[in-house]
């Protein structure tokens, strides 16, 4: 049995040992694989999963999937034939094949941010199920090498929302996903919890007296926080619907104050906020579009066909036509994941540094931008206060204040986010968890409770 932080930016997997939870290397990876895949065309993915799944689904799975299967069949002749590695990558290894080539083969960062988007057609649907499949079955294979022996039993970390609009029914389609891939890799027990409470369970073992607790879970893709009844008298039930005061949760996470980072220090070098030559401002639409990663919907807008006619249509109507030349090398080369990937990086050296030098060559020769924490917390200034009101629903839906503030997630671990959160509740201790394990080893003790 094992506990599966399946999260938006990294993948952890948790044993218990010595009645302790233990996150386990991954291979390469180590303890934390980002959530990166990389395929040389995104038809091959299924075919790629056909062979690493578990061999009694494998039969069921070749019969539902003949078209996906055979169209994928001619994609990977093609490659053979370019003398184009087939093979997936996974984690900081797919990040490494994008940046080779953005232009070539299929990238996806972040793919639990997709689960649950209103508006999917069932193929998208399979598409993104083949995706979690993929990852699903490469931590399995890395686990089972790791522990040599074959694991069936998982407790899989899920937020409270996986999107903000149409949630219940958002949350059926993404836990369907979620499921599916499970089964079709291996997995014969299934189970979820809620991906705060599993922090608290973690933070909860270290505690002595019953402690009403505000867990706040910053993820990649979404901000979750749980007003939580704990202590040692609670540890061993099975059911805790008694002790869980309230919930509140929403899409943000880590990726939108990587997107908002680089809207608002990377975009103005590629014209955001130049004027046309009538003198009106540039319309940015085509620029929030670009770097919305996370988002399906506007990421094919940004790279369809008519849009690449107005991006050209935009840089002969512009006062910097050279600055609209480099957004128009953003849609022909398919950056959006690299800018993201810049601001990302940004964000992670302001942790240590107030300031940081964006290197933005691969859009111009000698090309950089500097960016420090003020600007840093400008930009996040909506994302800020959006996660000030979830804390604040949380405690107000639950009648009570806390004694103590619970933070974990990566997303936290920057100072700009830290100290904002110490000043919502200035009375009230604030906790902060292990940044990455929290939630894995929140699960792994779960996964001993209702397994065991």
């Amino acid at each position: 049995m094992i506990g599966f932080d399946y999260g938006t930016s990294n993948c952890a997997v948790g044993i218990m040992d010595n009645d302790q939870p233990k996150l386990i290397n991954l291979g390469e990876h180590g303890r934390f694989m980002a959530s990166s895949l990389y395929s040389p065309s995104r038809d091959v993915i299924v075919n790629w999963l056909q062979k690493n799944i578990n061999q009694p689904h494998r039969d069921k799975f070749t019969q539902l999937r003949q078209y996906q299967l055979s169209k994928g069949q001619e994609a990977l002749e093609d490659l053979r034939y370019d003398g184009i590695a087939e093979h997936l990558s996974f984690g900081k290894d797919a990040l490494s094949r994008y940046l080779e080539d953005p232009s070539e083969g299929y990238y996806i960062k972040s793919p639990k941010s997709f689960l649950g988007t209103s508006g999917l057609l069932p193929p998208q649907i399979a598409f993104f199920e083949h995706i979690v499949a993929s990852m699903m079955a490469h931590v399995k294979q890395l686990t089972e090498n790791e522990l040599q022996r074959e694991v069936t039993q998982v407790v899989i970390g899920r937020p409270i929302n996986f999107q903000g609009r149409n949630s219940e029914e958002s949350n059926k389609q993404a836990i369907e996903v979620l499921t599916n891939a499970a089964k079709h890799v291996g997995y014969q027990d299934v189970e979820f919890q809620f991906e705060p409470v599993a922090a608290g369970f973690e933070y909860e073992a270290k505690l002595t007296k019953e402690t009403r607790v505000l867990v706040v879970d910053i993820g990649g893709g979404t901000t979750d926080c749980s007003m939580l009844l704990m202590g040692p008298q609670f540890i061993n039930k099975l059911d805790r619907s008694a002790e869980l005061l309230s919930h509140s949760g929403k899409r943000i996470g880590g990726n939108d104050f990587d997107i908002q980072l680089a809207l608002k220090g990377i975009m103005p070098n590629l014209g955001m906020t130049s004027e046309l030559l009538t003198g009106k401002p540039m319309p940015v639409n085509s620029y929030h579009e670009a770097v919305a990663i996370n988002d399906v919907n506007a990421q094919t807008e940004f790279y369809n066909a008519k849009n690449g006619r107005f991006l050209a249509q935009l840089k002969r109507d512009s006062k910097q036509p050279e600055l609209l030349a480099r957004l128009l090398k953003v849609y022909e080369q398919k950056l959006s994941y690299q800018l993201v990937n810049s601001a990302e990086q940004a964000k992670i050296n302001l942790t240590d540094n107030h300031q940081n030098l964006i290197d933005l060559s691969y859009l111009d020769s000698g090309l950089t931008q500097d960016v420090d924490r003020d600007l840093f917390l400008q930009a996040s200034e909506n994302q800020l206060n959006s996660i000030a009101q979830l804390m604040e629903e949380a405690v107000e839906s639950a009648g009570c204040q806390p004694d103590v503030i619970f933070v974990t997630g990566g997303t936290a671990k920057s100072p700009v986010i830290n100290q904002f959160l110490q000043q919502q509740f200035n009375n009230i201790p604030v906790i902060i968890g292990d940044h990455f394990g929290s939630v894995a080893s929140g699960l792994t003790r779960w996964s001993k409770r209702i397994f065991s």
